[in-house]
């Protein structure tokens, strides 16, 4: 599978599953297989948390949809704190990771990264965590982009309240670098 796509053609998903694209089209038509036609087009697009759910459903090996290294994506406008934690990320867990420091940059590099996981600091002066968050949500291409806050001190209420966002989950910003580290293994995990 192409590096970063998120989103992927009939054809890209029976090269994947060793299918005719054909069966994919009628794995799709039957309902089977979830996702969303081209407007204006026949061409249908599964993204690639559908197809994972599919593979499994049906005991299909998922070994194919690999893509190498993990991609992180650091939104925060502290520099010091985010190259710490990019160093961290790289060197315990191999990812492949890159830092921004303010929205607009986020926006522009989400599209060129194609990031796994967006780490979203709520302590960031040039960072709108909740905007990026939407952003990411609202773009069809970019949905299935894992998005994490670093943030500290929530209460129940407020944790509740940034999954209803569109969150996928959070980290305290001063947490162990493990247990980061774990957070987006887990947000992750469906993909490998």
């Amino acid at each position: 599978m192409a590096k970063g796509k998120n989103v992927l053609t009939t054809g890209d998903v029976a090269k994947i599953c060793h299918v005719a694209p054909r069966t994919v089209s009628k794995w799709f038509d039957k309902g089977q297989l979830k996702g969303y036609r081209i407007p204006g087009s026949k061409d249908r697009r599964i993204p690639v948390s559908e197809l994972i759910r599919f593979m499994k459903v049906h005991n299909m090996p998922t070994e194919e949809l690999a893509v190498g290294k993990i991609r992180v994506l650091i939104a925060d406008s502290n520099d010091k704190t985010a190259c710490a934690l990019a160093e961290i990320l790289r060197s315990r867990a191999d990812y492949d990771v890159q830092i921004v420091g303010s929205t607009f940059e986020t926006g522009a590099v989400v599209q060129a990264f194609s990031p796994h996981v967006v780490l979203v600091s709520f302590l960031a002066e040039d960072i709108n965590a909740v905007g990026i968050c939407k952003g990411i949500r609202e773009d069809e291409d970019l949905r299935t982009i894992k998005v994490i806050a670093l943030a500290n001190q929530l209460s129940d209420s407020e944790a509740t309240a940034l999954l209803q966002k569109g969150f996928d989950g959070f980290v305290p910003y001063s947490a162990d670098p493990q247990e980061v580290i774990a957070k987006i293994k887990e947000a992750t995990a469906i993909i490998y």
